[in-house]
Order: C-alpha cells, then structure tokens, then sequence
C-alpha cells in the first residue's frame, strides 16, 4: 500500500491546512439545499477529493463517486447517476455525491455538462464537483449553480509537518532540512510530497530533489516549440503542462537563447513582448478572451520565429526568477488568505480587509483573534515577521 493510500484523511481533524475551507463545507451542507451543489477547485494534491470523502465519514454518509472523464454524453451520466440523485441510501442515514475531475467533461460531451446542470437542479442530496481549473468558459452555467471554494496550494511548512509525522510512524529516518527541501519542491502538493517521501532511500541528498514531473513535460514542450516549424498541434502545446501560461512565459525567457541566434532571439522576445501586453490586458480588465492570443504568441508565434528546423540535444534551464517569484508570492499569499478570513469573519469586504490589513496586523497580535480566525501556521508566521 502507498503512503498516500496509507495515511489519507479520514475526518477532519486528519486534514491539514484547509480549516477555513472545511467551514465552508460545513456550512454547505447546513443550509443544503439553498445551494445543491458545491464545487471544491485548485491545483492539484491541495485535498479536494479528501474533503469529500472526510465529510461523508463526518456525516456517516453513504458518497457516490465518479470521475467526469468517464461521463462521455447526456445518457451515460443520466444513467449512472441520475437515479441515485433521487432514491435514498440503503446503507446510511445520507448520500452525497461526488463528480470528481469535472474538468474532463468535455463541452463537446453531446451534452453532458448540460445533464449535470439538469441533475443538480433535480438532486435530494447534496453534489460534490471538484476541478483543478474551473474558470474555463465551458463552465460558466456550471459555476451559476453551484458554490464555490477555491483550496489555495498548502504551505510547505504545513507540507513539512505532514510529511515529519508519517516519516515518524514509518520509523524513517530522514535529515530534516531533506524534508523540508521535499516540502519546499512540491509547491504545494501535498500528495506529490508523500510520493516522493515515500521513494526517497538513505543515500538521497537534496539536490537529488527535484521539481514535480511538471518540469519533466515542460521540457518536453519546450523542445518541440522550440526545436519544430509550427503545426496545427502546436497551440495546444500547452494545455498538456499543469503549469500557468505567466510561469510558462519564465522558462520560454530563460531557454530561447540556448536553441536561437541573432534575429532568431530578437523575433521570439518580440512575440513575448507581444504576449505580455495581452497577459497584461486579461489581469487589468479581465477579458480574457485574450488568452488565445497571448497562448498563440507563446506557442505558435515562438515556433515560427526561427529560420530552420533545430536537430541535437539542448540542456534547458529552470528559471532562475521563478524561486524569487515564488517566495514573494507566497508572503502576498498569506496577506491575502488573512484578509479573506477576516472579511468573512468580520462581514466586510475583502477589498476593504486589504486596504486596512496594517491595522488587521495588530489586530491579530492578540492570541485569542488569531484562534477565532482560525489561522495556519503559515499566517501566523507571516504576521510575526512583518
């Protein structure tokens, strides 16, 4: 059995780092059906399906799961889950039903997402979306139907902590700054990190640690963009890297000069020069309608910047701005989620919690706000450093 498998949730207490989302969930589940569906999103690892699968066993709830990618059309989802959003567990005071990885529901799906839109207005029991990417436009009548909570990636000390303990109950015996360079590297991925606890043996040093396999296909990608003539499969390059277009722009930046020369790299810089006023126009105004252009200049606009066919093998770089990018964002991350907690707490605006955050800050000097907030470790850390 894996770790994974070995150490996942089994209530809530057993989840780390998502306190502020489980009370979200309960209080789902306490007004059902106001709202009949809830829909958990963000990276992967951050503990979506765990969620589910916590509550169910909180509420002695009998949970049907299936994963969207099997939910080809209109009948196949009617006909595995459309009577059991009706009839009653046989088992369990209460059922709750659990789409998982709706994102492989295709919008060509000849109507699928339309029956499950049909299915949560129907449903007797409360429905359970999870995605890693939810603000796809295919999506736009799912979200209306639904609530929404976004998991934020975990923070590597909670990540650390996690990964400390089972290492503890295996009997392992493992250097802590490795762990910590472990926990650091899954960038927020909890489930990655116990994989790679898991594989590590006693002679593993740090710099034996290494990204998720993320780099592994963005190295891939790389090589065919930069290497290739563009083609019809060219745009879509990207679609098959769990990585934004912004941290994609950082690697195309620091690579381009390995596998181009002269007008080579003064064409392809243009096309991100280009792809940034878009990336800048999708942040200012929202429109992000925008982000096939700015896909399209990075992709196809790259590939078709150099004079002939590449052959040989290049050594590609990881971005050296990407760790400095990270750090600075973790510390906005955590100033942001503060304020968030606050805002619900307080029945204000989030927007207004940011602007008045330096009195939030010594606010929350004292003990007592702090617990009632219910801040991570993480939070509490950011506020004694500022």
């Amino acid at each position: 059995m894996g770790l994974c498998e070995k150490y996942k949730a089994g209530c809530f207490i057993d989840i780390k780092g998502q306190d502020f989302n489980i009370e979200k969930l309960k209080y789902f589940i306490k007004n059902f059906p106001q709202k009949k569906a809830i829909i958990l999103h963000g990276p992967p690892g951050t503990g979506k399906t765990s969620l589910a699968y916590a509550l169910a066993l909180e509420l002695k709830s009998e949970i049907l799961e299936l994963n969207a990618s099997d939910l080809r059309n209109k009948e196949k989802i009617n006909q595995i889950i459309g009577e059991a959003s009706q009839q009653s567990s046989l088992f369990a005071k209460n059922k709750i039903l659990l789409i998982d990885e709706v994102d492989g529901v295709n919008s060509d799906d000849r109507g699928g997402l339309t029956e499950l839109i049909r299915l949560i207005e129907i449903t007797n029991f409360p429905m359970i979306i999870t995605a890693n990417k939810i603000w796809d436009s295919k999506f736009s009548e799912l979200r209306k139907k639904a609530e929404l909570v976004e998991l934020k990636e975990l923070g590597y000390r909670t990540i650390f902590e996690i990964i400390k303990d089972i290492a503890k109950k295996e009997g392992m015996s493992v250097q802590e700054d490795l762990l910590l360079n472990i926990a650091i590297k899954a960038r927020g991925d909890v489930r990655a990190a116990i994989n790679d606890l898991q594989t590590i043996g006693l002679e593993t040093k740090n710099e034996d640690i290494h990204e998720r396999d993320k780099e592994e296909k963005i190295f891939n990608v790389l090589k065919i963009i930069l290497q290739n003539k563009p083609n019809s499969e060219t745009i879509n390059l990207y679609d098959k890297v769990d990585m934004p277009l912004d941290e994609i722009l950082l690697w195309l930046e620091e690579n381009i000069p390995a596998e181009y020369r002269g007008e080579e790299i003064y064409n392809a810089f243009d096309k991100i020069s280009r792809a940034d006023v878009f990336r800048g126009r999708i942040h200012r105004q929202q429109h992000w309608r925008f982000l096939i252009y700015q896909n399209l200049l990075l992709s196809a606009g790259i590939a078709a910047s150099k004079k002939s066919v590449k052959t040989g093998f290049v050594s590609y770089k990881r971005p050296t701005r990407i760790l400095k990018i990270w750090m600075k964002n973790q510390a906005q991350k955590y100033r942001k989620t503060i304020a968030e907690k606050y805002a619900e707490y307080c029945h204000i605006s989030i927007k207004r919690a940011m602007k008045d955050f330096p009195m939030i800050k010594l606010l929350l000097k004292n003990t007592k706000a702090i617990e009632e907030l219910k801040l991570e470790p993480e939070e509490i850390d950011y506020l004694k450093k500022g």
